[in-house]
């Protein structure tokens, strides 16, 4: 497959943080890695590849070098595995009438106007009992059909909608899943249905995580096909980047590693985030797990480089006022490398010489973005993960329109650009 069809598979198939994992679980597997439990004795061997599911929807690799010198170097790249939805309440039956309805809350920042009209499904897990009161059993479900939507108010009701209208969270993202029937239970339709698609009882169930989707599938878009538009553009590009770039990773010499966070959307801030301990313990274990000393570990993570990967702004057609003056990037021109005086994005002039220096000697295009001086921008996982491993960090991505909307487009030789620098990344 070239770029864009390995990416539209991913996006395909991450139709919830859970299902990114399991399709990622999936890549690495069949290029030949070892799953580990994240708790429990490891038996590393050189030259061999690993990965470890963390909570179903975080997941870190690493490959083992054949030839390990007393204090082996130490690359990681990471991205984020989530994106702004809707995530499904408990008790989520609302009905309006004879409209059956669910009640979900915001995940995130997203577009919210962008959703509206649009054939949804759902997606996540469900929680049943398992052999013991600790250990439930995980149910991962899919609907895999458009089965919801959320629809606007006619222009006839709502003379200044295209003025622009406040939307409340509450009230108007509430997505109509059915008409109450008699075959239907009122109070208990969704849970009835979700039952269902895990094939279970629905006194079966204890809990779940669904998250609604856009169903809808990517495209190339444009007189040349030179843009690709899809859901879930933030920030599955750089998942996939980061999959290529282990996959291909020599394993010669040091550890090399992956890190594919969940949360980054609401702040990583949990325990399977980037505001975390856990890559500080995973990659602690490997180097133990190796018979190597703390203090070697310590000076391996000193001495490290995190790549930071995560979409960037792209200069808007209709609004580049929105942008920097100068330093500005547009679809299709290559990796943004980003840059901030606030250290919202964590790179400075010895990262980002680096970096620079691998795209050159790789002739992979690239450009340096920043802000208006006058606009916050957003902020990534990159300083945050590079604060808590103290690592050299350079944040990058690549540039994209409506981030945050359900369906966002990027330029087609941007997606090559950003698997070429995480490739050449680990073999630098």
């Amino acid at each position: 497959m070239n770029y864009i069809e390995q990416l539209d598979a991913l996006i395909s198939a991450s139709v919830s943080p859970y299902h990114c994992i399991m399709a990622a679980s999936g890549q690495l597997k069949n290029a030949g890695f070892k799953e580990l439990p994240l708790a429990a004795p490891w038996n590393l061997q050189k030259g061999e590849a690993y990965y470890i599911n963390v909570f179903d929807s975080t997941l870190i690799a690493f490959s083992v070098g054949e030839e390990l010198s007393d204090a082996p170097h130490l690359r990681l790249a990471a991205s984020h595995t989530d994106w702004p939805c809707l995530k499904v309440k408990p008790n989520p039956e609302v009905t309006s009438l004879d409209y059956g309805k669910l009640n979900v809350e915001v995940y995130g920042g997203p577009l919210l106007g962008t959703w509206f009209d649009r054939p949804l499904s759902m997606a996540g897990k469900v929680t049943v009992a398992g052999d013991s009161l600790m250990e439930p059993k995980t149910l991962f479900v899919d609907f895999a059909r458009p089965l919801l939507t959320i629809p606007n108010l006619a222009i006839h009701m709502n003379r200044n909608a295209n003025d622009g209208v406040a939307i409340n969270a509450q009230i108007d993202m509430l997505p109509l899943l059915t008409r109450i029937t008699e075959e239907l239970d009122r109070e208990n339709f969704f849970l009835e249905a979700l039952a269902k698609e895990a094939n279970r009882k629905r006194e079966d169930i204890l809990d779940y995580e669904i998250y609604i989707y856009n169903w809808e599938s990517g495209n190339l878009l444009g007189l040349q096909e030179e843009f690709y538009s899809a859901p879930r553009l933030d920030n599955l590009t750089s998942v996939q980047a980061c999959l290529n770039g282990m996959i291909a990773s020599p394993r010669k010499e040091g550890i090399h590693a992956i890190a594919l966070y969940d949360n980054e959307e609401i702040g990583n801030h949990t325990k399977q985030g980037a505001a975390s301990a856990l890559a500080d313990h995973i990659l602690e274990k490997v180097y133990l797990s190796l018979g190597y000393s703390r203090d070697i570990f310590l000076n391996s993570l000193l001495s490290g480089f995190l790549l930071s990967m995560d979409v960037a702004h792209a200069i808007h057609p209709n609004h580049g006022e929105k942008c920097d003056i100068k330093n500005q990037i547009l679809m299709g021109d290559g990796v943004a490398i980003k840059l901030s005086s606030s250290q919202s994005y964590a790179t400075d002039a010895t990262s980002t010489a680096v970096i620079e220096g691998i795209l050159r000697s790789g002739h992979i295009p690239y450009k340096k973005f920043s802000n208006r001086s006058d606009v916050r921008g957003g902020s990534t996982l990159g300083s945050i993960s590079s604060t808590l491993l103290t690592m050299r960090t350079v944040d990058v991505g690549v540039p994209i329109l409506a981030m945050h909307s359900a369906r966002e487009i990027m330029g087609v030789r941007d997606q090559e650009a950003l698997v070429k620098l995480s490739e050449a990344f680990f073999k630098a």
